[in-house]
This record gives C-alpha cells, sequence and structure tokens, in this order.
C-alpha cells in the first residue's frame, strides 16, 4: 500500500478500538516513546520512525497495558491474541490495512529483540508492543514486553 499515516487502530478478538492515534519517536536516550500521562495516556502510538501500516516493513505501535491511577489500558488484554486474529488500521487516506496476527511473543526487556521487531521484512508487517509479564514494584516497571508480530492480509 501507498503510504499514508495512521489515524485508529481496531482489534476485534479482543474490544479494541482506539481512535487519534498519537505519531511518536525516541527519547533522548534512543528508547521508543510511548504515550504520556494524561489525556493520551490510553491511546495507541505510531512510532513515526518505522513505515506506514500496510507499507513494506514493520510499521510499529505501541501502547500501555494499565497504570495505577487508571487500571487497565488500550493494550490490557493483547497478550490473550490468537494466530488468525485480525488487527485493522485506518489510514488517513481513508483506506483500512488488514492484517493477521502470525504469533504473540513475551521478552525480558533486557532481552528485548530488536531486531525482529524493527529489522527490514520483505512483506508489510505490523508489530504491536505493550508492557507485560510481572510488575516490579522496585523500579516501578514491568519485567517484560508482550510482542505481536502481524501481516498484511488486504
Amino acid at each position: 500500500m501507498p503510504a499514508s499515516l495512521p489515524v485508529s487502530l481496531a482489534i476485534p478478538a479482543i474490544n479494541v478500538q482506539s481512535s487519534g492515534m498519537l505519531h511518536l519517536g525516541q527519547t533522548a536516550q534512543g528508547y521508543l516513546q510511548v504515550p504520556p500521562p494524561g489525556p493520551d495516556y490510553d491511546k495507541v502510538a505510531w512510532y513515526r520512525n518505522s513505515p506506514t501500516p500496510g507499507s513494506l516493513g514493520p510499521a510499529v505501535l505501541v501502547g500501555h497495558v494499565d497504570s495505577a491511577a487508571g487500571g487497565p489500558s488500550v493494550f490490557y488484554r493483547l497478550s490473550a491474541l490468537k494466530t488468525g486474529d485480525l488487527v485493522l488500521v485506518t489510514r488517513a487516506d481513508g483506506s483500512v490495512a488488514k492484517f493477521q496476527v502470525d504469533d504473540v511473543r513475551t521478552f525480558r526487556k533486557s532481552a528485548f529483540p530488536t531486531n525482529l521487531v524493527y529489522g527490514d521484512t520483505d512483506h508489510a508487517a505490523l508489530r504491536i508492543i505493550t508492557c507485560g509479564g510481572a510488575f516490579d514494584p522496585s523500579v516501578g516497571h514491568y519485567v517484560d514486553n508482550t510482542v505481536v508480530l502481524a501481516s498484511l492480509v488486504s
């Protein structure tokens, strides 16, 4: 598909419907930015240094699993996705990039598979990232990331 910015996300299998998608980059330390505290906390963000969803390569989306103040967030049930589930990304040009889940994996943040997530692909791919695993109260973060790998089907 030609490049077009993502504007909303739907994942019917886990009842996700998110509009007003953020477009974020990297922190000063080189990490992927995540939706900030406040009114945008529960939104999905597209990593603007990745391809747009539907274009060749791995488009990357990120969102929170939960928060102490607000409870479950947009990707609270992300780890419940199964192979074959659909992910629909509406784009600014009005088209919908339809992806099918290939795999759902959990990785230690300390061993994050950078190349698997951000590396080149020979097809239009989607990577969805959120926190997962156990919560470590000593640092105030989850120890793992849940990563959904998906491929464009139409």
